[in-house]
């Protein structure tokens, strides 16, 4: 009987340890499906952190980007509301060309001119005046041409002969320049020593 508890014992033991194997495998399978769906996540995982920062770098582009465009658009707003009136102040320029062309025709008493005309001059002149004074409110102003020739700010129409200036020097100005704030609104128009 001994032998028998033995031999039955024995069975049992090729059983076991087959069990026990065969439970070893199927730890060790599932271990090593574990360990693979665990390297599938950390994939994954990594994968979704280089999306998100890819995501996070367009965004930073794309509000950096809205930013200078807001900026830029905020300066030409600025720019349009300063500079609103330069078409307007450009259409009296011609308005006080005219106005001084008639006060130059208007002969002077020593050139012969009677108390009406004087009257008509001092009318123009005070119009003149009036005019310089609103152009001076809304920083219109003549072009200088005490600093000398300026391609920015004068345009030379003709070069005369002059003992009295150096070459490139303005000897006369044809017809007067002005800006508005910063912009130039007519060059003056100048003849320049030869």
């Amino acid at each position: 009987m001994a032998a028998k508890d033995h031999k039955e014992h024995g069975k049992h033991s090729d059983e076991e340890i087959g069990k026990e194997a065969k439970e070893r495998e199927e730890v060790s399978a599932e271990e090593a499906e574990d360990s693979t769906e665990a390297s599938k996540e950390e994939d994954a995982l990594k994968k979704c952190e280089e999306e998100l920062r890819a995501c996070e770098e367009r965004y930073l582009r794309m509000h950096a980007e809205f930013e200078n465009v807001k900026k830029r658009m905020e300066r030409e707003k600025e720019k349009s509301v300063a500079y609103a009136q330069e078409q307007f102040a450009r259409d009296l320029l011609p308005v006080m060309d005219s106005l001084e062309l008639a006060l130059a025709s208007i002969p002077t008493p020593e050139e012969g001119g009677d108390e009406h005309l004087q009257k008509l001059r001092e009318g123009v002149q005070l119009t003149l005046e009036q005019f310089a004074k609103t152009f001076e409110k809304h920083h219109i102003k003549v072009v200088d041409i005490d600093q000398g020739f300026d391609p920015n700010f004068h345009d030379a129409v003709m070069q005369v002969e002059s003992e009295e200036h150096e070459s490139g020097q303005i000897v006369q100005v044809l017809q007067k320049g002005y800006t508005y704030k910063e912009r130039l609104l007519r060059p003056a128009m100048v003849s320049v020593a030869k």
